[in-house]
């Protein structure tokens, strides 16, 4: 544990076997209370004082040993976080447990945010009320986090020519409309000034208060992204955008506020960058509570992305989360109404069902732990399942995991007496903006094999 950080374990999501911290060593630094010589006790009450936290960010404690030899250790599933842990012993606060993405980069979000702006999907992280977290804002989601998305949903204001009513006095030689009479006596003695009616008119323009709150706030993201606390590729790659947003909101003066009003009349696009904007005003309001951000869901569109890709390139079609519904009336309970593969690739005659598994199969292929084994059993019927919604002889299914490295490898399942085989093709892909062209390369020399070798299908 780092005391200045308040920092009591980190380690990265999908790890099925942490290194054991044994319960002396915890007794020595952070359960000072406990007897030793029942440790493994003190163990037990620990991850029962956090079991609720421990749910929430998908972490799974486990005790070996007993009594002076009793250890600990952890294994983390498809959320990064941050939740505060409680002492068995005293039931104070003792430090940050923190799961992190998967990657080698110094900057653990680095990647992730390269990803999200690329995605151009709206997936924030989740927060449950809890502790105020020791470690205060040193593990909590960056701000240049929001500040991208909140440039992503600028950029599609803008192009929308966002304009409002504004009422505003100006001059007339009429007196049409909502004339001031007082002011218009006080000056009408003049000849000069007879004909001049002060009125006040509503003008259409884009030059409206909301939209100063919304420059004032794009001020501070530009001020966040442009600092040495975004990791130099962000700054890099986000400093063009930056340049044009100035141009175009040169002649708009920020106007300081603390929240700016969502309405139930906002369009989509003001909605989002309204609520973006709220969480950045609000950031530094709080210290930070318990969150979690779903990678799978994140890794789920990656995938999907880079099989767009493919498809563009194979002149082929990619359809997302494709519904296969149920049409039986009567059903049980548990019964599901229908099945939802995360994408089907076409190509011609050939129909290929994509599952992404942001699980650690990949990076744990020597391994011969049973669970690994259930999961991947898991995942095989799922797409298997999904392949049989082809009416191809041979039928092929790709299952896609996160990896250190891109890995394309196939098993083949026939039956001979009836002619039918599924072919499962592993996929492995870093999750990593820069893996994306030989991924997708790989990918494409996959499936010209395939198609090679079923000439029939296509």
């Amino acid at each position: 544990m780092t005391k200045d950080q308040g920092l009591f374990h980190e380690i990265p999501c999908l790890t099925e076997r942490s290194s054991t911290i044994s319960g002396r060593e915890l007794q020595k630094k952070v359960f000072k209370g406990a007897d030793k010589r029942i440790i493994g006790l003190y163990l037990q009450k620990f991850i029962q004082y956090n079991l609720e936290l421990f749910s929430f960010l998908g972490i799974e404690a486990h005790i070996e040993g007993s009594d002076l030899n009793a250890s600990i250790f952890f294994k983390t599933s498809k959320f990064i976080g941050t939740i505060p842990l409680r002492a068995p012993d005293t039931g104070k606060q003792i430090g940050d447990f923190v799961v992190s993405p998967r990657f080698t980069g110094t900057n653990r979000f680095e990647e992730y945010v390269e990803i999200l702006d690329l995605l151009g999907d709206e997936i924030s992280p989740e927060f449950i009320d809890s502790l105020p977290l020791a470690s205060k804002r040193a593990f909590r989601p960056p701000l240049y986090l929001e500040a991208v998305k909140f440039i992503s949903a600028l950029e599609k204001l803008v192009k929308q020519h966002w304009r409002k009513f504004d009422n505003k006095e100006t001059q007339s030689s009429q007196p049409s409309g909502q004339v001031n009479w007082n002011k218009y006596a006080n000056h009408s003695f003049k000849v000069e000034q007879s004909l001049v009616y002060p009125i006040r008119k509503n003008f259409l323009s884009e030059f409206h208060l909301e939209f100063s709150e919304i420059r004032f706030v794009y001020d501070l993201c530009k001020s966040e992204l442009l600092s040495s606390n975004t990791p130099i590729s962000i700054r890099t790659a986000i400093s063009k955008r930056i340049s044009f947003l100035d141009e175009r909101l040169y002649f708009h003066k920020p106007k300081i506020t603390s929240k700016i009003q969502v309405k139930n009349v906002d369009g989509v696009t003001i909605k989002e960058a309204k609520q973006i904007a709220n969480r950045i005003l609000s950031f530094n309001l709080i210290d930070g509570t318990a969150w979690r951000v779903d990678f799978a869901d994140v890794f789920e569109k990656f995938i999907q992305y880079i099989f767009k890709e493919v498809a563009k390139s194979i002149g082929g079609k990619f359809i997302t989360n494709l519904k296969i519904y149920s049409n039986t009336k009567k059903r049980f309970q548990w019964n599901l109404n229908n099945l939802e593969p995360d994408g089907v690739l076409i190509k011609d005659d050939q129909v290929i069902f994509i599952d992404a598994k942001y699980k650690s199969h990949f990076y744990n292929k020597f391994d011969h732990n049973e669970n690994l084994k259930e999961e991947h059993r898991k995942d095989l019927h799922q797409i298997l399942a999904y392949s049989s919604f082809n009416n191809a002889n041979q039928k092929v299914g790709f299952l896609c995991y996160p990896s250190n490295k891109i890995e394309v490898s196939h098993i083949d399942y026939s039956f001979s007496q009836m002619n039918f085989s599924n072919m499962v093709v592993m996929v492995g892909v870093p999750f990593k903006k820069e893996a994306i062209p030989k991924a997708k390369e790989a990918i494409i020399e996959k499936f010209e094999k395939i198609a090679s070798a079923y000439p029939f299908a296509t």
